[in-house]
């Protein structure tokens, strides 16, 4: 799928799910950038490996029990859950994140909020880096390739630093 397909048929619906104040490019821009990283969005579930989604969330590193748990996202978190019609449990909502990008794509944004900064400004390359180094805590860190691939995300968004 090319990230102006994701852009319109997973990213700005799972957006609209949330309030206005967490959507927008900086949204759309990390968002595609961890997919690109995470991803490539080629497979929602990797050869080797527990993670689910093109986010790859995984159960070990408790990203989607912090979403359900934080104050500041777990009312979001579970409005989005019943309009998908899964029960806001962290293991079915797990389960879930390989079938249903939407959702995941939901509780990205909202792993992205739980952190409680304001997302980096388009074209803050370093700062989107960090903000994705503390959310996902990557095992292999390559700020080249985050590089390249939030370079891609500001190409599909149109936007120049």
């Amino acid at each position: 799928m090319n990230l102006e397909k994701i852009r319109r048929i997973i990213i700005e619906p799972a957006l609209d799910l949330l309030p206005p104040g967490l959507g927008g490019n900086r949204a759309e821009l990390m968002l595609l950038a961890i997919g690109l990283e995470e991803s490539d969005f080629l497979e929602r579930r990797p050869a080797s490996g527990p993670e689910r989604g093109f986010w790859r969330m995984g159960p070990e590193d408790d990203m989607v029990g912090a979403v359900l748990r934080h104050p500041g996202t777990a009312p979001l978190a579970v409005a989005a859950c019943d309009l998908r019609s899964v029960p806001p449990i962290e293991e079915r909502v797990f389960a879930e994140l390989e079938h249903d990008d939407l959702l995941a794509a939901v509780f990205a944004r909202l792993r992205l909020h739980v952190e409680g900064e304001r997302l980096p400004a388009v074209g803050e390359v370093a700062e989107a880096w960090d903000l994705y180094c503390r959310a996902w805590c990557p095992a292999t860190r390559d700020r080249r390739g985050w590089d390249r691939h939030y370079a891609r995300a500001m190409d599909a968004l149109g936007v120049i630093a």
